[in-house]
């Protein structure tokens, strides 16, 4: 009957085997996705880095065009004071409407 606890041990054993195996599947599917999952993060933060970039230029852009735009100084001081606007307010309005007085009071009123 010695024989007979041998197979009873050994069964135990494969059984501790098998579930030792799969904890270290688990556990190394754990791993792969992490990897995953940090390999999506750095993609998206490179992702957000490049629109941010963009975002940033198309700022820098618009402001060079706001710029260039001809604008007379006795149209900020009338908006700025007739509105009671700060100049730099008044400035900036008129400039997003290429210098048009009346278009600029239209959007600060409305």
């Amino acid at each position: 009957m010695e024989g007979g606890d041998d197979g009873v041990e050994r069964l135990e054993d494969s059984k501790d085997l098998q579930q030792q195996s799969k904890a270290l599947d688990k556990l190394t599917d754990r791993v792969e996705d992490r990897q995953l999952d940090s390999t999506r993060v750095q993609e998206a933060m490179a992702s957000i880095s490049a629109s941010k970039e963009a975002d940033i230029q198309a700022a820098r852009l618009r402001e060079k065009e706001l710029a260039a735009v001809k604008i007379n100084a006795a149209d900020i001081d009338i908006i700025a004071s007739e509105l009671e606007l700060d100049k730099k307010v008044a400035e900036r309005t008129l400039r997003e409407h290429k210098g048009d007085a009346v278009a600029a009071i239209r959007s600060l009123l409305y």
